[in-house]
């Protein structure tokens, strides 16, 4: 039985699948949904075995955002709905050094858009779409997305995305970098697992210490980062994995990971 009203989750090769599970409200935020998918991002950090991570949406979309019926009538602090709930997950899913896939499988806007902006790679269907739909109710995104971004397909865009509003097809997502990849609805489940296998039987402990580097990589000078990379070289060379990695080149044999 699972432990989340709002969440399905699922463990097998190493890859824990997260689905959001409010289909009937395309997977809108509520409170709830909010703290449960913070903890299961905590009990995926936290679980050794799980190796790889994957995101993704029941039913019709991936994540419409914030449910705006929930609190419909009330008046609540968006800053501290922010500080409280979404801007942890977004630096929970950015600081935890697996590989997170984010399968958008449908409509991904406001929050659900930021969500999978946050993820290390972005797998999407070609029949989905993404929506920076906060201008559309007088607000300006949040949750990260006016860092993530400008990062991914520069400043001018950027703005047009925010300040518009307007629907972005796959198609146009892939070409702007926005998702890695976009796949026909049938097959984009089977292709974000052979991913998320073939990145869990990696070593993930080099992939952790990239996604720092790459993070911090963003905000320091090129001599920074190159004592930085030194620094990450080292902690990467004393790994079981990278032991493993040289053992396996000299044999002549496939290496087999395990993510120490």
């Amino acid at each position: 039985m699972s432990p989340y009203q709002t969440l399905l989750s699922s463990f097998s090769d190493g890859v824990t699948i997260i689905t959001l599970n409010r289909p009937e409200f395309y997977n809108a935020f509520n409170e709830q949904m909010k703290k449960e998918l913070f903890e299961a991002l905590k009990a995926a950090e936290k679980d050794s075995n799980v190796r790889c991570l994957v995101i993704g949406g029941a039913g019709k979309a991936f994540c419409s955002g914030q449910d705006l019926k929930e609190h419909s009538g009330s008046k609540r602090s968006l800053k501290e709905s922010l500080e409280k709930n979404y801007n942890p997950m977004i630096r929970k899913i950015r600081s935890m050094e697996k590989p997170i896939i984010a399968m958008v499988n449908g409509v991904a806007a406001g929050a659900g858009l930021s969500l999978a902006l946050a993820c290390d790679i972005r797998y999407m269907s070609a029949n989905a779409k993404l929506i920076e739909v906060f201008i559309r109710i007088g607000l300006v995104p949040d949750s990260g997305s006016h860092w993530f971004l400008p990062r991914l397909v520069g400043m001018a865009k950027a703005f047009e995305y925010a300040a518009t509003g307007r629907d972005i097809s796959a198609e146009e997502a892939e070409r702007v970098g926005l998702v890695n990849k976009i796949f026909p609805t049938e097959t984009l489940e089977v292709e974000t697992m052979t991913l998320a296998k073939k990145l869990a039987q990696a070593p993930t402990k080099s992939i952790g210490l990239i996604k720092r580097t790459l993070n911090k990589s963003l905000n320091c000078s090129l001599d920074e980062l190159l004592d930085y990379e030194a620094i990450i070289q080292q902690a990467a060379s004393e790994t079981e994995d990278h032991k493993e990695g040289v053992l396996a080149f000299l044999e002549k044999r496939e290496a087999k990971f395990k993510g120490r």
